[in-house]
This record gives structure tokens, sequence and C-alpha cells, in this order.
């Protein structure tokens, strides 16, 4: 897959996975799964720098120079 991530976009998809799994520890057993479901996706959508959601809807936030 391609790239399509920018900077900005990824550093705020890693600093929400963060909160999220510190929420993990104040919340319910179900409510926590799903945050830690939510965080292992953006962590790895930052991490490698591809959302499949953004090829569905041709989004791209990728500076060229990046």
């Amino acid at each position: 897959m391609k790239m399509n991530i920018g900077k900005t976009d990824r550093s705020v998809r890693l600093i929400l996975a963060v909160l999220l799994v510190i929420l993990y520890f104040f919340v319910g057993k179900i409510t926590g799964l799903i945050f830690i479901v939510l965080a292992i996706i953006l962590a790895v959508t930052a991490l490698t720098r591809t959302c499949p959601l953004y090829y569905i809807f041709r989004t791209d936030t990728l500076d060229k120079k990046e």
C-alpha cells in the first residue's frame, strides 16, 4: 500500500492511541477493550503511514516532500 498519512496526522494518531491506552485503566472492561482495539488500529496506521479508509475516500494528508 502507498503511504497516505502525513506528519501531523501521524502525530495525532499516536497521541490518541496513547490516550486511549491510558483511559483503558479507568473504564469498564467492554469500553476498555474497545479503547485498546482503537489504539492498536491508530498506532498501526500511524506507524505504517497508510490508512485503508483514506484509499476508499481518496484522501491524502502526505506532503509531496515527505
